[in-house]
């Protein structure tokens, strides 16, 4: 990995406002990344919580009162939130239904911010904008009901990929960076849902394959592999990274142009062989970047450890957080950037 790309940053940070995401990682990282988020503020901090309140107030969709609240429960059993989900309206064709993701406006506006300060010489030339997106997967399996998720997933792709329609529109292909945020697929990978389709895995690769393909080539191509983070801790632990290395593979497969980058996360007490060892066994795909979410809040002597077994089963990686700095402690921030800095200097 070359010295202006050693670290990737997953997309939202515990800060006011955009142009205050892009100076402070100018100046505490910029020399490492390659791309750079916008920090998804405002009602984008608690990444698609949004989308579930845009839901909810849309005029063809109603709260399905066949089913009970769904209780949103992390890997030690506690309830994060419990949802109301929602339904198509009876009476509603899905066909006719647009959601307005409102991702579009907010990556044009950002870019703005973004341009201006590149001109300007705060961030270097050459940085390209980072867009993270959700899936469909996203907030269907959180705020819709299971009777109306598998229609409601046709219906949110077609209103995303018309927002992104207007992102790569409105941004130069090479200042453009497109991340898929893959977490609810990674869950039902795991088990997590348990209304998941039997043909979940046919469905989640022939999703990401098209979302892939619908970003336009000499734009950056990334997907991040998550397992939430509500309360900044995973709502799964798994075993290894076995699932993950599966996903890496089943989404290149399905993906028909190149995909530039991947991020996958790493939990903190990972230390073990056991958990890298499935790297090893990784169809990386040709100019495949991989970064590796092993970098912990507070944590050096943890950081270099982790960095040190990855290197036995990998030789070719970036460095991350395992997910973004959102619903983190905003304390945190400066412990998290020297930690980033430390790591990507030493790396």
């Amino acid at each position: 990995m070359q010295p202006g790309e050693r670290l990737h940053l997953i997309g939202s940070i515990p800060l006011t406002t955009s142009e205050e995401v892009f100076r402070t990682l100018a100046r505490e990282l910029g020399p490492h990344l390659s791309r750079m988020p916008d920090g998804e503020t405002g009602e984008r901090s608690r990444w698609v919580y949004f989308q579930g309140v845009m839901l909810r107030a849309h005029p063809d969709m109603e709260i399905d009162p066949t089913v009970p609240p769904y209780s949103f429960v992390q890997w030690d059993g506690k309830v994060v939130r419990e949802i109301q989900q929602v339904r198509f309206k009876p009476g509603v064709d899905p066909g006719t239904v647009l959601f307005e993701t409102g991702y579009d406006r907010a990556a044009a506006a950002s870019y703005e911010v973004f341009k201006r300060l590149r001109d300007s010489g705060t961030i270097t030339r050459g940085t390209r904008f980072q867009v993270s997106l959700p899936t469909p997967h996203s907030s269907g399996y959180l705020y819709v009901s299971g009777p109306a998720r598998q229609t409601y997933f046709d219906v949110y792709e077609r209103s995303l990929t018309a927002a992104l329609a207007n992102i790569v529109t409105s941004i130069p292909a090479q200042d453009l960076a497109i991340q898929w945020d893959v977490c609810q697929e990674v869950l039902a990978f795991e088990g997590y849902f348990k209304d998941r389709p039997a043909d979940y895995k046919k469905q989640t690769f022939e999703m990401l394959g098209r979302l892939g393909d619908s970003v336009p080539a000499g734009v950056e191509l990334g997907y991040h592999l998550c397992y939430g983070s509500p309360a900044d801790e995973h709502l799964v632990q798994p075993k290894d990274a076995a699932i993950l290395v599966e996903m890496l593979d089943g989404i290149a497969s399905a993906t028909k142009r190149r995909i530039d980058f991947f991020h996958i996360p790493v939990p903190r007490e990972r230390t073990d062989e056991a958990f890298y060892a499935p790297l090893k066994g990784w169809k990386r795909p040709a100019s495949t970047k991989l970064y590796l979410g092993l970098l912990h809040h507070a944590d050096e002597t943890g950081d270099k450890a982790r960095i040190a077994v990855a290197k036995k089963f990998i030789d070719d990686f970036g460095l991350s957080a395992e997910c973004g700095w959102g619903r983190t402690e905003p304390g945190r921030l400066p412990g998290l950037l020297t930690g980033h800095r430390v790591a990507a200097e030493a790396f």
